[in-house]
């Protein structure tokens, strides 16, 4: 049984961010929704303007980099909104002293580094949350439940749809996006949620076969991929990504195709359930229709409901809805679909630990 921090229950949680780009914004918002429980006290950035308009937005205290951040903020936790490729330094760094870690996905672009996020918190004593926000979005919430009570029988194929737009300038924005080292693809980062479904909803996987290939962009990764999926169960499925979609963002769905249901979960970010069919009714079938919400975001509405479980671990009144641990269950998909299309060959999981 791990040793961690005592319970934080007297007094609000203090939260620390590090970087201050695009999604941070998310994380700011969340924060905000629960200022009775928690409170941003520290921002950093090594962008001057960045760093000052966050803390012109948050009223937090900004430091210009992490080590300075952490000899002098008292920060309980610290949330990596960093480029994903310096996601392990920051955990390892972080760890060591005594803070709990929260990151964004990817947790890591490499596998060894992810593991040695995983072992750095575990010896340090302290929480590694891995923010997998589309989970406790409504739609995919009922869907959830459906496969937990069996509402489908066996599950026969899955099929997943990612067709965003990321156009040249949004690579161009900044130097590490579109990088192996520090970004990852349209597989690792766009779809990475999409690729956490596959284990969360369906179960453990077999093995995968993948292509991926560089089109239209000007970037060391590939803005398009197809991976197929077989699960342990004996189902099939596939995966299909794209940055490439004309003139924007197009569809982020997915379909289940069982013994006794059909289901499918469109729009652009799982935010419509387009069919919910099943041989037995349930009581979830009339919340259909108020699960499906508009969006014109594909980060989805998720932050708010995730900081919430991860202020109630904090205060010892919940366990990590997703962990470290959580974490690699949908790298070690992405690895290894990069791995078989690397080397043309159906790759097996798990991989070797």
């Amino acid at each position: 049984m791990r040793q961690y921090p005592p319970n934080i229950t007297s007094r609000k949680i203090r939260f620390a961010l590090v970087g201050c780009g695009r999604i941070a914004q998310n994380h700011f918002m969340a924060l905000k929704k629960h200022e009775d429980r928690a409170e941003l006290v520290s921002v950093c950035d090594i962008d001057a303007k960045a760093l000052a308009t966050a803390a012109e937005t948050t009223g937090a205290k900004p430091y210009h980099n992490l080590r300075e951040l952490l000899e002098k903020s008292d920060a309980d936790i610290v949330a990596l909104t960093t480029p994903s490729g310096l996601h392990a330094e920051h955990t390892v760094e972080i760890a060591a002293t005594g803070r709990h870690v929260m990151t964004e996905k990817p947790m890591a672009t490499r596998w060894h580094d992810a593991l040695r996020m995983v072992k750095a918190c575990d010896e340090a004593g302290v929480r590694l949350f891995v923010v997998k926000q589309n989970r406790r979005n409504s739609t995919l919430q009922l869907l959830k439940r459906a496969m937990d009570r069996g509402r489908f029988g066996r599950i026969y194929m899955v099929n997943i749809n990612v067709f965003w737009t990321r156009p040249q300038d949004y690579y161009d924005s900044a130097k590490w996006r579109g990088t192996w080292e520090f970004d990852g693809g349209a597989l690792m980062n766009q779809a990475s949620h999409y690729i956490d479904l596959l284990d969360w909803l369906i179960g453990p996987i077999e093995s995968v076969q993948a292509y991926t290939a560089t089109l239209a962009r000007n970037i060391e990764v590939e803005d398009s991929g197809v991976v197929g999926v077989r699960w342990r169960s004996g189902a099939l499925g596939s995966v299909n990504v794209t940055m490439l979609s004309y003139p924007k963002n197009f569809e982020g769905s997915i379909t289940i195709l069982g013994e006794k249901g059909t289901v499918r979960v469109g729009g652009v970010a799982v935010n419509e359930i387009q069919h919910w069919e099943f041989a037995e009714s349930d009581a979830d079938d009339e919340k259909v229709k108020s699960a499906s919400y508009e969006t014109t975001s594909v980060y989805g509405h998720g932050h708010p409901l995730y900081y919430d479980n991860v202020i109630e671990v904090l205060r010892g009144e919940a366990e990590p809805a997703t962990d470290g641990r959580d974490g690699l269950k949908s790298l070690e998909v992405l690895i290894a679909a990069y791995l078989s299309a690397r080397d043309g060959r159906r790759v097996p999981l798990p991989l070797e630990y």
